[in-house]
């Protein structure tokens, strides 16, 4: 029997997996770890990730952390559930592209301005995402009138962009723009997003009862 077991917490990242678990439809064990306990910085799970942050997943033992990593992972371990293309498919081009943007470029320039960090035109060279507009501008490029960014199916890259333009949009770092919000919506009407989102949902009505 397959055996699978996500840690994660409501507020986190660990939402985008949730996400991607619901899709393949397999059974899972969650595992929830609190920030306010030091769950991500106790021995045991800092011997899974090192880093200390979730998600993280073990599949049949084999360990899989950061977001992307793992919802490529599953899509390929879980094949029947549609959401990448085949290994020797054109189509594994536009996918990797899109899926591995979302976790480099618009990881990173989230992240910057978070950091209130605005690089100048000389350090825009060098930098793997050069501005704020650069992302932006190619992101938009890419969704705008389009339902899916690899072929005519969705896949784990849409799943993983919409993932990001609804949170980046909802907490002002990423600029809403009417390409963005109807691609992200569009995908977040799906079932396995509402069932994700209410599952999450109910953890954090939980936890905040219990506080």
């Amino acid at each position: 029997m397959t055996s699978l077991v996500f840690y994660t917490n409501p507020m986190s990242r660990g939402r985008i997996v949730r996400w991607m678990l619901e899709e393949i439809g397999q059974p899972y064990e969650t595992r929830v770890l609190r920030w306010e306990t030091g769950d991500t910085k106790s021995p045991d799970y800092l011997a899974l990730n090192p880093m200390g942050k979730v998600p993280t997943i073990v599949h049949d033992g084999v360990v899989v952390t950061e977001c992307a990593a793992i919802c490529a992972y599953l899509a390929d371990a879980f094949p029947q559930a549609g959401l990448a293309p085949p290994v020797h498919s054109p189509l594994r081009g536009p996918y990797y592209r899109w899926l591995f943007f979302g976790a480099g470029p618009i990881e990173q320039v989230v992240g910057a301005k978070v950091a209130q960090f605005e690089p100048t035109p000389e350090q825009q060279s060098s930098l793997g995402y050069g501005s704020m507009a650069h992302v932006l501008n190619t992101l938009e490029t890419a969704v705008a009138d389009r339902a899916v960014l690899a072929g005519e199916t969705f896949t784990a890259a849409d799943l993983y962009l919409a993932s990001h333009l609804s949170w980046g949009m909802n907490f002002g770092t990423i600029e809403k723009r009417p390409a963005f919000e109807t691609y992200a919506e569009r995908h977040l009407q799906r079932p396995a997003a509402r069932r994700a989102d209410e599952i999450d949902d109910a953890l954090i009505a939980e936890a905040q009862q219990n506080t």
